[in-house]
């Protein structure tokens, strides 16, 4: 059972996987720390001073913190859209490349795409 889990622990994707979690905990401190020290004052700033880590208000003896739910939630959108630039540059670099053949509309058999005729049933196909 040690060794299965050793061979689980160390093969590539668990690896990778831990990996992106620990880069994933680094890259949500920068940014809490930027939404805590930077959105959030400004924030405050346009509303006219208010605190928004401290912005909360009591119903009976219930207090209800709706300014850390604001900046959870600016967290979350700055997080997001980051992620969603970092997966919209590397998916430039991970394009398919152009391919080389077609299937023959006669049989489907791959055929390059300069040909003319189909070397499995030898008809006669236009190039692509």
């Amino acid at each position: 059972m040690f060794k299965e889990f050793k061979e689980f622990a160390l093969k590539g994707n668990a690896i990778t996987l831990a990996i992106g979690v620990v880069m994933g905990a680094a890259f949500n401190a920068i940014i809490a720390s930027m939404v805590e020290n930077i959105f959030n004052p400004l924030i405050g700033v346009l509303l006219g001073g208010l605190d928004l880590t401290g912005a909360a208000f009591t119903i009976g003896e219930a207090t209800f913190g709706w300014g850390a739910v604001v900046g959870a939630s600016i967290n979350f959108v700055v997080v997001a859209f980051a992620l969603f630039l970092v997966v919209k540059i590397v998916s430039r670099f991970d394009k398919e490349p152009d391919p080389t053949t077609h299937p023959c509309p006669f049989c489907t058999t791959e055929i390059d795409l300069r040909a003319t005729r189909c070397p499995a049933c030898t008809s006669e196909v236009s190039p692509a």
